[in-house]
């Protein structure tokens, strides 16, 4: 029987301070769809957003900065050199990158773009249990950014992709699971309304970048970025009235 650790309210708020505190510089190389709420959700938590794509300037840029994200979800040819290139540069200052495989598994040159970006060492994969699952080879029904898997179906998949690229690995969902292979964290909350606006994954991949730049236990800090993401939906969600309502208020549960 597996045995998960929980994230306590004294480490989600150690890490809320360390945000507000050190407001790590996020560099987000992510999808045209959810640029704004991304960069809104980052600004809420006290961090600096910045998003580069010109392949000389993200080359530049990704060493300055304290995190790298890489969303794959509006992938283009010239998007992915931008997206190597910083990855390099990153890699080569020593700074954490994280990766988002959007529809990993359901289009090729994404999915192949996500196995070539595997053996670049990333700091952390956060996806959905689909794009998880897709990732190591295994059967998963994905429709695009909408998994068909729950996270149940997807942890021992985690748990292997973990141990085999030498990352953490967080599947979020109704259930979120975060694992470097070994240990595993749950994380339980949210709400369902979460998954009717666009952006709240990718977003949460980028406050996980910005969590992987803080120092102390990072598969903890990832764990808690995923905690703090469900606390605010479940506020969010009991304070409005529907999806158009719901943005403003999970951005006023993230800043309060």
């Amino acid at each position: 029987m597996l045995e998960f650790e929980h994230i306590s309210n004294t480490t989600k708020s150690l890490v809320l301070q360390q945000l507000t505190s050190q407001s790590p510089l996020v560099h987000c190389m992510t999808n045209d769809v959810v640029q704004t709420f991304t960069a809104n959700v980052l600004l809420a938590l006290g961090c600096s957003p910045a998003m580069v794509i010109e392949p000389e300037e993200a080359e530049q840029f990704a060493a300055i900065a304290h995190g790298l994200l890489i969303n794959v979800g509006t992938l283009t040819t010239e998007r992915r050199h931008a997206m190597k290139c910083a990855v390099n540069s990153a890699n080569q200052a020593k700074k954490p990158w994280v990766l988002d495989p959007v529809a990993a598994g359901a289009l090729s040159f994404r999915t192949h773009f996500c196995h070539e970006l595997l053996t670049l060492k990333p700091a952390a994969i956060r996806g959905n249990a689909s794009e998880i699952m897709a990732l190591v080879g295994s059967s998963a029904g994905g429709r695009g950014v909408d998994s068909l898997n729950t996270t149940d179906d997807a942890l021992p998949a985690a748990q292997l992709l973990a141990r085999q690229a030498k990352t953490i690995v967080a599947i979020s969902g109704e259930v979120d699971y975060i694992t470097d292979g070994i240990r595993t964290f749950a994380v339980t909350g949210g709400h369902i309304l979460m998954t009717r606006v666009v952006g709240t994954g990718c977003a949460l991949s980028a406050v996980v970048a910005a969590c992987c730049a803080l120092p102390g236990d990072r598969l903890q800090n990832v764990a808690a970025a995923c905690a703090i993401m469900k606390q605010a939906g479940e506020t969010a969600t009991q304070r409005c009235h529907g999806t158009g309502s719901f943005i403003p208020e999970f951005l006023d549960a993230l800043y309060q």
